[in-house]
This record gives C-alpha cells, structure tokens and sequence, in this order.
C-alpha cells in the first residue's frame, strides 16, 4: 500500500469518527433514554430525564446539539483539503490535533464547572485521546511524503 494511500485511510478514519460524533448528537434524547435503559444507574437516569424534561418544557434548547452536530460535519469536511492534497494540507491536520488535545483541559475545566462524574469526563478526554491517534498515523505518512515530493 502506497504511503499517499495510507494517509488518505487514516484521515478517512478521523473523518468517519467526526461523522458518527456529529449524526449521533442529532437524536440525544432517544440515545440518553437508550443508554440510561441499557447500563441501569444514576448517572445515566438523570441525564435521561434531564434531556427528555428539557426537550419537553424548552425544545429550543436542543437547537444547541443541533449545532454541536453540525459544526462536527463541517469540521469533517475540513478534512478534504488533507485527504486530496495530504503535504499541501498538512496545517489542517496540525490543527485537529490541537483541536483533540484540547478535550483534555475543556472536559476537566468544564466537566468541573458541571458537575460531571470524573468517570465520564475520563470518557470525553478519550475522545481526544483516541481521535488524535490516526492524526499521528496520518502525519508520519505526510512527513515522508513531504521528504520525496519535490519542493514547490
């Protein structure tokens, strides 16, 4: 497998992850109600009833995940440029790993103010943690790509 191919599968990976994360914010309400079904505890009750008890005294509200959705589409898309052009594009990659290394300090600050269970913050960390992985993949291949395209 060529290294161009190789970096074109791990920015599809990111971007696949970017799309499940975005589709899956659109029906929060029947995911919470799923979720607090399936793993039966505190936790996942009251983030249940609170979506649901939300959507039903405020629906406007839920406009807000509808953006979280969507700005994760858009920033999928973002990755095109790397996807056809991985060297030229290479800021774009830089920039979603910063990106994933800031869920760590936003899910600690945030999650605090929030009153989210340090468990569940450990699992939005993982997000960037795991998220950054195929962008580390990807700019290894790019660097090597770099090192034989002839220079512009």
């Amino acid at each position: 497998m060529s290294t161009l191919t190789r970096v074109r599968l791990w920015l599809a990976l990111f971007v696949a992850g970017l799309v499940v994360s975005g589709v899956t914010a659109f029906p929060l309400e029947a995911e919470t109600r799923l979720l607090a079904r399936t793993l039966d505890g505190y936790w996942f009750d009251r983030v249940a009833e609170g979506v649901a008890q939300t959507n039903l005294d405020y629906p406007f509200m839920a406009y807000g995940t509808d953006w979280l959705a969507f700005a994760h589409l858009v920033i999928a898309v973002a990755f095109w440029g790397p996807i056809r052009d991985p060297v030229r594009n290479v800021w774009v990659v830089h920039w979603g790993m910063i990106s994933c290394a800031a869920v760590v300090p936003l899910a600690l600050i945030a999650g605090t103010v929030r009153g989210i269970p340090w468990g569940w913050r450990l699992i939005d960390i993982s997000f960037g943690v795991i998220g950054i992985v195929p962008l580390l993949f990807a700019l290894r291949g790019i660097r090597e790509l770099a090192r034989h395209s002839p220079p512009e």
